[in-house]
């Protein structure tokens, strides 16, 4: 046994020279580098994966939006439009648009959460366009807000919701939806990157979207507001929004919000856009 064992170590690795390790090195050409668009679409893939691995996190797009309009439909239906049934042709579309911007939130927490796991460090040393990683995040977010949209839809249809606008306007509408989260989730990137830890970017997001949403015409009319609120709420982001969508499945064709609605989500991108980068690039 001893010398089997004395045998074995006593081999010496046979000697390599520089001239061949280079060789193997070089020996193959090197890969070229991957576009803006498939580092973006690769990462937009691994976000998708973690919602397989981990299905828990699809809970904020089918219980909390169902949870939503049967709450907000049977509470107030009666007290502000006589039924339940008249109640939800105004506020489907309205409490779509606001459930689904208040999940946008969640990117920010799932970025601090991969910081703090050193997953960017990482990420930082790939010859990858560096703003694909952010990208990514937000283009495997878009699937979360498309299922909740048609989450929402289907519980209010169910419930006597009917689109005059037909499955055009429907689409439309989704789509202008999906355009604007995408691009109010870069807020909450920048959060996720500014603030330490993921209850902080909780708190701060909560302080942020619960006004924004609650002072809009997602529930009710704002004719029917005080004077000074009506300025704030008939010039919110979310109030265009709302108005846009609940035109376009009505068949309508609201260009005026649809256009202020683009132009709120161009502003979020051209502003967060930069300071989440540099932001990145400095973390």
């Amino acid at each position: 046994m001893s010398s089997t064992t004395t045998s074995t170590g006593s081999k010496e690795l046979a000697p390599v020279s520089a001239e061949s390790l280079a060789a193997l090195l070089i020996a193959g050409e090197r890969p070229p580098r991957p576009s803006a668009l498939s580092a973006s679409l690769t990462f937009g893939w691994r976000a998708i994966l973690k919602i397989k691995h981990v299905p828990e996190q699809l809970f904020d797009v089918t219980a909390f939006p169902i949870m939503m309009v049967l709450m907000y439909t049977y509470l107030f239906g009666g007290a502000l439009a006589g039924s339940p049934e008249e109640y939800i042709q105004f506020l489907l579309p309205g409490i779509l648009v606001m459930s689904v911007v208040m999940i946008t939130m969640y990117t920010g927490v799932s970025v601090n959460t991969d910081i703090e796991k050193g997953v960017f460090d990482r990420f930082r040393t790939l010859p990858i366009w560096r703003p694909s990683t952010m990208v990514g995040y937000l283009l495997g977010d878009a699937l979360r807000y498309t299922i909740a949209s048609v989450v929402m839809l289907t519980v209010g249809v169910v419930l006597g919701y009917r689109p005059d606008g037909g499955v055009g306007g429907v689409v439309a509408g989704i789509a202008l939806l999906i355009v604007f989260s995408f691009a109010f989730s870069w807020v909450w990137t920048m959060f996720g990157l500014l603030l330490r830890t993921e209850k902080s970017v909780m708190g701060v997001s909560m302080m942020v979207i619960f006004p924004l949403t609650f002072l809009s015409n997602v529930f009710v009319d704002p004719t029917t507001m005080p004077g000074w609120l009506q300025a704030f709420v008939n010039n919110s982001p979310v109030t265009h929004l709302a108005s846009a969508v609940r035109g376009l499945m009505a068949g309508d064709r609201p260009a005026a919000d649809i256009v202020w609605s683009l132009g709120w989500a161009a502003l979020f991108v051209l502003v967060f856009g930069p300071v989440t980068m540099r932001l990145y690039n400095r973390r």
